[in-house]
């Protein structure tokens, strides 16, 4: 009497399955070769970021915390960060989280700035996609490993997608917000001089938006970064790696190593970027 009625039950998750087996079926070749794309791209940032010696890394980490934050002392705790992760052992690690986490925040990117622009420019448009958003932020980030192992397998390929899933709302929430909020006079101004649609939005509304779409950049980073550990779990490389290790060996302190050296790089990466916006 008292438990809900299962005559009623919503067969939602039969649905998304047959709709997931369709799409194996009909679309395979397609996924197969957004793949293979995006390992090109994650072969090419790995190759760049671990073929870096250690000791430029660490000179542009020292520069740019003395020049783009404005402090030597910004400068000197960056490359000592990246020393540390390196006496630890883990520097070969920590530039496979680079590649990673950089090929995910281009991809964001290119996916991002575009749908925040569309945003921007049409109502109907952001009230579709506002609730879209709300969920890819809201909804456990474990769910996206499901959906991008049964496409793409074990690997690079479905961590950086399922990175891509829950690091990409923020980019596209402040580029709407940041077009949004571009004072209407600059616009008008602007289709009085005889500005197309296309010359108000790249000349007039992105600059002036720089600093809200920067912020973005900066929060997707951050986030990309926090899934590296989660990505771990299928088959991604990296410093997360190490952590899924730890954990299932329950080895404390190299659990401790690892996790303080994403610490390290999310501060510097966090403090870069957080400084090129407010800069612009």
């Amino acid at each position: 009497m008292f438990d809900f009625p299962t005559i009623i039950r919503i067969p939602l998750r039969d649905g998304i399955d047959a709709l997931m087996t369709w799409l194996l079926d009909h679309l395979g070749a397609f996924f197969d070769a957004i793949g293979w794309g995006i390992l090109q791209v994650m072969r090419l940032f790995e190759l760049f970021f671990v073929g870096l010696p250690w000791f430029v890394v660490v000179a542009l980490a020292f520069l740019g915390g003395w020049k783009l934050v404005g402090k030597l002392s910004s400068g000197i705790g960056f490359a000592l960060m990246l020393l540390l992760i390196g006496c630890f052992g883990y520097w070969k690690l920590a530039m496979q989280t680079m590649s990673l986490v950089s090929g995910a925040v281009l991809f964001s990117l290119l996916i991002g700035v575009p749908v925040g622009i569309a945003m921007a420019q049409s109502g109907r448009a952001e009230k579709i996609l506002l609730p879209i958003l709300d969920g890819m932020q809201t909804m456990p980030s474990f769910v996206y490993l499901i959906p991008a192992l049964m496409f793409f397998g074990m690997g690079k390929v479905p961590a950086i997608i399922a990175t891509i899933i829950y690091a990409v709302p923020p980019v596209i929430r402040l580029t709407n917000v940041g077009i949004r909020t571009v004072d209407p006079e600059a616009v008008e101004a602007a289709k009085a001089f005889g500005a197309t649609q296309r010359e108000v939005l790249m000349d007039v509304q992105l600059p002036l938006a720089r600093e809200s779409i920067m912020v973005g950049v900066n929060q997707t980073t951050m986030m990309a970064l926090a899934m590296v550990v989660i990505g771990s779990m299928i088959g991604a490389k990296g410093l997360g790696m190490e952590v899924l290790l730890s954990i299932n060996r329950i080895e404390v302190g190299r659990g401790f190593e690892a996790g303080i050296s994403i610490v390290f790089l999310a501060i510097v990466m966090d403090r870069l970027t957080h400084s090129i916006a407010k800069k612009r």
